[in-house]
């Protein structure tokens, strides 16, 4: 674990927040979902979103970027209340991107013609937009498959072109939807160092990540939260999570191990 991100954030000079969850709490079909959830997410860190199927982390996403709005609560960016401010609008004015769980890429387009895509929208300056595509394709290593047609691309490679995508417009807040699903090992290695890298380059983003794989979750995170039973259940730096007593009785078992 140790490999794959040398330093974790625990402190901050200057705290400063950069997506905060206020007293959210949200049901669909008389089910509640979410209740009365809070949280910050710090400029410049990995924060993990942990926890069993149908617990709501998916939601927890669909509310940030503006998809759904909560029965109650308010949503902040910059300190921000966006709450009712749409979609478009988060991800311009607040630099806020997301990389979904599965699909992200057109998949009758290549390499190339997707990044082309994307790049079309969010890049004004054709000098610049021929740029950043180049580095991107350099960046994620895409350069003997950019002119294979997405459907045709390895799962690893396919991630690696969503979220080139999703970096096009340089975003501040990058959410991640279970990236690491139907990786094989060194697939979830690579994206697990690209990931890392995000956070070097640009110590303002903050990426919130989740995924049902914990140990390669944690292996990158500089802090996670755990939800169950509709709340928050724990939240800490990965060290502090294996021994939380409810993370363990909640989610990761008795026998869970990060290393």
């Amino acid at each position: 674990m140790a490999i794959i991100k040398k330093f974790r954030i625990t402190t901050f000079k200057k705290e400063v927040h950069k997506v905060s969850l206020k007293k959210i709490s949200i049901s669909y079909n008389q089910r509640q979902i979410l209740d009365d959830v809070s949280f910050n997410i710090r400029e410049g860190e990995i924060c993990g979103l942990l926890g069993p199927n149908g617990v709501g982390k998916s939601t927890i996403f669909n509310i940030i970027v503006g998809l759904i709005k909560p029965n109650y609560g308010e949503i902040f960016i910059n300190q921000k209340n966006v709450t009712s401010i749409p979609i478009y609008k988060r991800a311009i004015d607040f630099g806020l991107t997301i990389v979904p769980q599965s699909g992200g890429v057109f998949s009758n387009l290549t390499c190339l013609e997707n990044l082309k895509a994307i790049a079309e929208i969010v890049i004004k300056d054709k000098n610049k937009r021929n740029f950043t595509i180049e580095k991107m394709i350099s960046k994620f290593e895409l350069d003997a498959v950019k002119n294979t047609k997405s459907k045709h691309l390895s799962g690893g490679q396919r991630k690696k072109v969503s979220i080139a995508m999703a970096l096009m417009s340089d975003p501040k807040i990058i959410l991640m939807d279970e990236p690491f699903q139907g990786l094989d090992i060194m697939s979830t290695r690579d994206l697990q160092e690209t990931i890392v890298n995000l956070q070097t380059e640009n110590n303002n983003r903050c990426c919130i990540i989740s995924d049902h794989a914990a140990r390669d979750l944690l292996a990158i995170s500089d802090r996670a939260i755990i939800l169950a039973n509709k709340k928050i259940v724990a939240h800490g730096t990965p060290s502090e999570l294996i021994k939380d007593t409810n993370a363990r009785n909640l989610y990761f078992g008795d026998s869970f191990q990060i290393n």
